[in-house]
């Protein structure tokens, strides 16, 4: 590690998205003078989405990276120095903590601040990411609303397609659900609340076969594995609920995450088991994954850095 490469940061912010800006604005406002890389997706999940409607001080609604160009700029205006950069490598063994950037240059922060989000699994199919957007998604609580009174499908079998398909049948008229084998992973209550469900057909043994529609979705083809029957069933929407994967695989030899790398923090607080490392947004939650929640574990990220520089006498 060539020493005249290292540049000396003291609460260095890495990723964007909801979490990451509120952290950088906070800090900022606190003097701590923070660097905020913003990753491989500037702006986070919220930048391949549409309409945000559930975003308080929206009242019209707005595109979500309309919305983030709006965290950035605020952040921008309090101060925060926003990077375009991807961190590769670090070294939490000692203090000052060392975080690589583009697998060519160390930093040494006093503090770091995890923003890296999670990232949605999805099928593979070209349609799907064709018409991400227009009527895929990966998150009904985000995106049901605009399909309310309409036919949706939804594809998983864990609690979180169980919670979204229940979450979906008090929206639309109804919905499809396809599962790939003869049970669900959910939980038996939920798989017990979802078969009790009037308005939702689970359809068994059975994968995506092709999402249909030009500019928006009309149909989604679903095969049967054990027959290969296939039947097109029209619809305004497909969620996609396989699960997420949380971006945090550079902190695995560091950080103590549970058996999915999701970073675990000590509740009620951003901290880690690392002194000077604290986890915000969605790589640290794996329950609401909301904006809103995003920004607020921001909020408290930067409050908790800031008292653990104040109390090293470095703020």
């Amino acid at each position: 590690m060539n020493q005249t490469e290292i540049e000396k940061v003291n609460c260095l912010i890495i990723g964007s998205g909801p979490a990451g800006y509120t952290a950088a604005i906070y800090a900022s406002r606190a003097n701590l003078n923070p660097v905020l890389y913003q990753g491989i997706q500037p702006g986070g999940q919220l930048t391949i989405t549409t309409e945000v409607e559930n975003y308080p001080g929206y009242p019209d609604g707005i595109q979500g990276p309309e919305m983030m160009v709006h965290f950035e700029k605020q952040a921008a205006r309090m101060g925060a120095d926003i990077r375009y950069g991807l961190a590769t490598e670090v070294d939490f063994s000692s203090h000052p903590l060392k975080v690589k950037i583009d697998d060519e240059k160390w930093i040494q922060a006093n503090s770091v601040i995890i923003c890296t989000g999670a990232s949605a699994k999805w099928l593979g199919l070209p349609s799907e990411q064709r018409l991400n957007g227009y009527g895929v998604s990966a998150c009904a609580v985000c995106d049901g609303f605009f399909f309310k009174g309409k036919e949706v499908a939804i594809v998983g079998a864990g609690d979180t397609a169980a919670e979204e398909a229940l979450y979906l049948s008090k929206l639309c008229t109804m919905v499809h659900m396809i599962v790939r084998k003869d049970q669900m992973r959910a939980s038996k209550v939920m798989q017990d609340r979802v078969l009790q469900t009037e308005n939702i057909k689970v359809y068994w043994n059975s994968v995506t076969d092709e999402i249909l529609g030009e500019k928006k979705v009309e149909a989604v083809n679903i095969k049967n594995v054990l027959t290969n029957d296939i039947q097109s069933i029209p619809v305004s929407a497909f969620f996609v609920a396989i699960g997420h994967e949380p971006n945090s695989k550079i902190f695995a030899n560091w950080i103590d995450m549970d058996e999915t790398g999701y970073i675990k923090t000590i509740p009620g607080t951003s901290k880690t088991n690392i002194d000077g490392v604290f986890a915000a947004g969605d790589v640290q939650d794996k329950h609401y994954r909301q904006a809103i929640t995003a920004a607020g574990s921001g909020c408290m990220a930067a409050l908790d850095a800031e008292r653990f520089l104040g109390a090293k006498g470095l703020h």
